[in-house]
């Protein structure tokens, strides 16, 4: 049963704020001017998210427990707060007036066009929201005219409008990109990373992870992912003095026997508000101008949060139907390896699902050259990938999945965002991570029992849709390749043996 918390102000007329799930945070739209004297907020949780998909059971914690803990710091602010669980967001709104009178009710922008397309009928005042550094209508604006849209040509943009590792016009350093500089593989000895900080579980917690459906997917929470702002801040803390000097070489390596090498693991505080992309940006910039952290590192991380966050949000509002997309018409459901139903004899696959089913969160090489580019070899239907790793990632959220699953993973919108596809055989994995030497497969073989499945669909899949891809000039090399092989046929039969084994359980 959910605690509510009533105004003390007995039964005089006050507003209502509505706080969404993922706006939990008193800086963000509506909450920056709410006072507590005349200020009533409303937390829904929704059943429907318990009961109408197959989350996670960190992921729907995580959400669960942060409201809850937002609310308890609500209440200690002074507010009245109503935390009330109802079978939808709408309902939870209409029992909330139902209960308290139809006084103004405000809301702040939704993150995601689904959200907003039902706030919109509800009659409440939608006040503007500033969650993100760009907002969409600047988005907008920027696309405006533009023949292709660029992450680099907004993330310039970003850095000179927002000043960070700016030199007057100038970048910091005199370059405005250091990725070159952070794609190495793992150190030979695998590194050294410092341990990411794990929060004991409480009471409030127990209470959640007891009201978890039975059968959602997922071990149970056990204190990596922080369920409060002021936890957030001490992860955020930790990664910029401990973690964030050692961030930019290895951002796309892959080590078995680590999860977390220098990643910042701070995107679901972002995507839930707990965490506000400026704050981090502040800290970064802060660190590296104290001399802390190597300016490779300071950039390859104001990068993925003024950069790349931005852009797929911008992008997510820009272009919705990005998110049905399939131009290469791929028709296969999500293999049983991919639902726990059989284990995947490839020890990449294997990884990054364990680290799924153990902590709900796979960094983004994995989630790009492991999972995405396997599903595009084997050919899953993307909406199937989309809902998928929607369910299964803790910072998985809706609007996410258009940009970064659809257009950059699968390339299922035809090159709309990616000038090519990120599908590759063995060989780049191998390249970045460990691995590939105790694999029963061989990154270096394309046919035969021995030769790894992303070597042999890399090939078949080139092949199959060579009509669509050999025109593009970023393919040339691939295609060029691709006509040399004397053994294509095999590749062929091959394929088709590795896609039943998959299909099957067997691989």
């Amino acid at each position: 049963m959910l605690s509510r918390v009533y105004p003390t102000q007995g039964r005089v007329e006050v507003r209502t704020v509505w706080v969404l799930g993922d706006q939990l945070n008193r800086k963000i739209g509506a909450m920056a001017a709410a006072d507590p004297g005349t200020t009533r907020i409303l937390l829904v949780e929704s059943s429907a998210m318990l009961e109408g998909r197959s989350f996670h059971r960190q992921r729907l914690h995580l959400v669960i427990a942060a409201m809850r803990r937002f609310a308890g710091e609500l209440e200690a602010a002074g507010f009245g707060v109503d935390l009330r669980r109802a079978a939808s967001l709408s309902s939870g709104l209409a029992a909330h007036r139902a209960e308290f009178g139809t006084g103004e009710v405000i809301v702040t922008e939704p993150n995601s066009p689904r959200v907003e397309s039902l706030v919109a009928g509800l009659g409440v005042r939608v006040v503007r929201s500033d969650q993100f550094l760009c907002h969409r209508d600047e988005f907008a604006a920027w696309a405006d005219g533009r023949s292709r849209l660029r992450l680099e040509d907004f993330y310039r943009w970003q850095r000179r409008r927002l000043g960070y590792l700016m030199d007057g016009n100038e970048p910091v350093g005199g370059r405005w990109n250091y990725d070159h500089d952070n794609r190495q593989p793992p150190p030979a000895d695998g590194g050294d990373w410092p341990t990411p900080i794990r929060s004991r579980l409480d009471d409030l917690d127990r209470a959640v992870i007891a009201e978890l459906p039975p059968d959602a997917p997922g071990v149970d929470p056990v204190g990596w992912w922080a369920t409060s702002r002021r936890s957030a801040r001490a992860r955020l803390r930790h990664f910029v003095e401990d973690v964030l000097p050692g961030f930019g070489p290895h951002e796309d390596a892959m080590v078995a026997g680590n999860w977390h090498l220098a990643h910042s693991l701070l995107s679901p505080y972002l995507n839930l508000g707990l965490l506000l992309p400026d704050e981090v940006c502040d800290l970064v910039e802060e660190a590296y101008r104290a001399g802390r952290v190597p300016l490779n590192s300071a950039e390859g991380m104001i990068r993925q949060v003024i950069g790349w966050r931005e852009f797929v949000w911008g992008i997510s509002w820009l272009w919705p139907d990005q998110a049905d997309a399939n131009v290469f018409g791929h028709e296969r459901d999500v293999p049983p390896a991919w639902t726990f139903d059989a284990p995947s004899t490839l020890r990449c696959l294997s990884v990054a699902l364990d680290g799924l089913e153990e902590r709900a969160w796979v960094h983004h090489i994995q989630r790009l050259m492991v999972l995405s580019n396997f599903a595009n070899l084997y050919g899953i239907e993307p909406t199937r990938v989309r809902d998928w790793m929607r369910a299964w990632y803790v910072d998985g959220a809706d609007w996410v999945m258009g940009p970064n699953v659809m257009g950059m993973g699968l390339w299922a919108d035809g090159g709309r965002m990616a000038t090519k596809p990120y599908v590759s055989g063995g060989a780049y994995i191998n390249r970045m991570s460990d691995y590939c030497g105790d694999c029963r497969y061989q990154p270096g073989k394309r046919t035969g029992p021995e030769a790894c499945p992303f070597t042999t669909l890399y090939w078949d899949f080139l092949d199959r849709h060579r009509d669509l891809l050999q025109p593009n000039a970023r393919m040339a090399r691939q295609y060029h390749t691709l006509d040399r092989l004397t053994d294509l046929d095999q590749v062929r039969s091959r394929a088709a043996e590795v896609i039943s084994a998959i299909a099957e359980g067997r691989m």
